[in-house]
């Protein structure tokens, strides 16, 4: 007696959960597509209301004393617009040099945070590490941590740095070689750009209440400690009590069963890839 079609034999497989699996799986991948896109547009608008801010740098640079090579050595090596800032503020000043390297030195230990915060979520490998240094900043820590899966933090990260990093040395140039006849930076709106394209992406992260009163502890702490600490203190100070307050909320939600809360909708973050 023949067996009717639609009667899986023994040990057959039912074919729905594969098709349903291949569903789900091509369904995530076109999120996390269009992740990565959105991800790279962040990227670049970021990439372009922070380049053009080195006009500001190169022209200030060169009214402070430094002359245009000396200018280009520190946005190509330094590459950290705070760092950068402090450095010629004390120089112009008529400060010693080691106060200005001091400094300058108070605000880069930020990125050494950020370094830590990124390294698990880039899972980068051998000297692409080397090399993720030099573009972790501010803008790339904050768009590539506003990401859910690895490909877009990735993408985040990278388009951020390296973006930056090129339009910002190449309007230092700009800048340091218009230096007197560009006037008063402020004036063309360059102070308040970077600084506008940060906020804005810094604003739809402030949803939640913990994030909220974190910021504003940070803010706080800041504002009290900028007349009375040396410059770079009030800013290592807020990163570190918002470091503090984040890791007391995590242990805080964490699953009381010992589980951690729930991975990405991608499940991404969660792979060890290179």
């Amino acid at each position: 007696m023949s067996r009717p079609d639609d009667v899986p034999r023994p040990g057959a497989e039912p074919d729905a959960p594969a098709s349903l699996d291949a569903e789900v799986t091509d369904a995530v991948e076109h999120a996390v597509e269009d992740e990565v896109r959105a991800a790279v547009r962040q990227a670049v608008s970021v990439s372009v209301a922070t380049g053009l801010y080195g006009i500001s740098f190169g022209a200030l640079s060169v009214v402070a004393g430094l002359d245009v090579a000396q200018t280009m050595a520190l946005s190509l090596l330094m590459f950290s617009g705070g760092s950068q800032f402090a450095l010629i503020g004390v120089v112009g000043a008529g400060g010693a040099p080691g106060a200005a390297i001091a400094t300058a030195g108070f605000l880069g230990v930020r990125n050494a945070l950020y370094g830590a915060q990124l390294g698990p979520l880039l899972a980068l490998r051998s000297w692409h590490k080397v090399v993720a240094a030099q573009f972790t900043i501010d803008e790339s820590t904050a768009v590539a941590t506003a990401q859910r899966s690895r490909r877009a933090v990735r993408a985040g990260f990278w388009w951020t740095g390296v973006g930056i990093f090129v339009l910002w040395n190449a309007m230092t140039l700009v800048g340091a070689l218009a230096g007197d006849a560009l006037g008063d930076p402020r004036a063309w709106g360059l102070d308040a750009a970077a600084a506008a394209a940060f906020l804005a992406l810094l604003w739809p992260r402030l949803a939640a209440r913990a994030m909220q009163l974190t910021a504003a502890a940070a803010v706080l702490v800041a504002v009290l400690l900028i007349p009375v600490a040396p410059g770079g203190v009030p800013v290592l100070a807020a990163a570190a009590v918002a470091i503090v307050i984040g890791q007391v909320d995590a242990r805080r939600r964490h699953d009381p069963s010992g589980g951690s809360s729930a991975p990405p909708v991608d499940g991404h973050l969660g792979k060890e890839s290179s």
